[in-house]
């Protein structure tokens, strides 16, 4: 029995097509090159309909985590669906593992396909790319929605996530199963009620999605950055933010979406939100 995921992989090529969408691979540099899904007729020039992009987190490449929502508004939104280096048909022979990185290259991306100004939608790690690149080029980021996610990946924030996770010490262990068991376990933390897949799904998902596993642990250990270091304290972004988390949210929990709240709406305005609430 061959893997699902290379029956499923032509199908969504397909729908991408039906929907307008297609795939297309822009060269950073030699060595560099960023997949993206874009429109079919790409024009960076039309006013009518905002370029939004979608920014996928560590799990899933960006057509696994963001299909619907490429459905959904591809009719009133220009939408860009990249893959971050090291996932999908993303690639870099350069050493570097930043979020810092992923940001220039996407914003190179970007640029050569002639989209000057866009809206980001975030998810987890890909709202940390994100963050990143509304700060490195605030006159191309017009407006953000993160979901789950932080401005940046401290120490502290990262040694007070990974106690919310039983079992795990390392970011590594968690989200680059090496096992169905431990894939089962990232996909039901990363979820609310995951549905029930038969084992062959998880075997095929695992076989499929963790690529590039030297890379992608690469792209962790570089990923937690030291508090002293940190500039999750004066983000200073001139765009307009939405924040989105689960009340249950098994990583990133109450307490840390509070303080992201507070750092990115200020403490006075949160307070006084706070306050309204009870």
């Amino acid at each position: 029995m061959g893997n699902v995921f290379a029956v499923i992989k032509p199908m969504l090529h397909g729908i991408m097509k039906v929907i307008g969408m297609t795939s297309k691979l822009v060269e950073i540099e030699p060595g560099t090159t960023l997949h993206l899904w874009v429109p079919i007729h790409h024009n960076p020039n039309n006013k009518t309909k905002p370029a939004v992009v979608f920014l996928h987190g560590f799990v899933a490449n960006g057509i696994m985590t963001w299909l619907f929502q490429m459905i959904s508004l591809r009719t009133s939104f220009a939408v860009y669906v990249p893959d971050l280096l090291f996932f999908g048909d993303s690639f870099t022979h350069r050493p570097e593992r930043s979020t810092s990185f992923q940001a220039h290259c996407l914003a190179k991306a970007m640029m050569k396909l002639g989209v000057e100004k866009f809206s980001l939608v975030g998810f987890s790690y890909g709202g940390m790319v994100g963050f990143k690149l509304a700060q490195l080029y605030p006159h191309m980021v017009e407006s953000m929605v993160m979901s789950s996610t932080v401005i940046e990946m401290t120490e502290s924030i990262s040694n007070a996530s990974l106690k919310n996770i039983n079992g795990f010490t390392t970011w590594a262990d968690l989200l680059l199963p090496k096992t169905i068991t431990d894939l089962k376990v990232l996909l039901s933390i990363g979820s609310h009620k995951f549905p029930w897949f038969p084992q062959f799904f998880y075997r095929d998902f695992l076989e499929v999605m963790f690529g590039n596993r030297k890379e992608k642990e690469e792209l962790l250990e570089a990923l937690v950055v030291s508090d002293k270091d940190a500039t999750i304290t004066d983000p200073n972004y001139s765009q307009r933010i939405y924040l989105l988390f689960g009340d249950d949210d098994k990583i990133f929990n109450q307490a840390i979406s509070n303080t992201m709240k507070a750092i990115i709406y200020g403490w006075r305005w949160y307070r006084y939100g706070e306050d309204q609430m009870k």
